[in-house]
């Protein structure tokens, strides 16, 4: 499998995929959605993690995708209020 190398910020429009080797230094921004545009999305990939900024009854939150809905930290599906 071929080695990319690169310097600098990197942005992706669609995600990454494979796994993640070596340190990561600085911040990681996740995509960013709020309740209705996250659960418009035609998939909700297991695994898969975003920033929600209304999910948690309102307050933001990251979720993970279960593979049918985006679940809070909280445990449960995200929710506006």
């Amino acid at each position: 499998m071929a080695s990319t190398t690169f310097s600098g910020p990197v942005t992706s429009t669609n995600g990454f995929i494979g796994a993640l080797t070596g340190a990561v230094a600085g911040a990681v921004t996740l995509p960013t959605y709020t309740v209705t545009t996250a659960n418009a999305l035609a998939t909700k990939p297991a695994g898969q993690i975003i920033y929600v900024s209304n999910g948690l009854a309102g307050n933001p939150c990251i979720a993970v995708g279960d593979g049918t809905d985006w679940i809070s930290p909280a445990g449960t599906a995200i929710a506006a209020a």
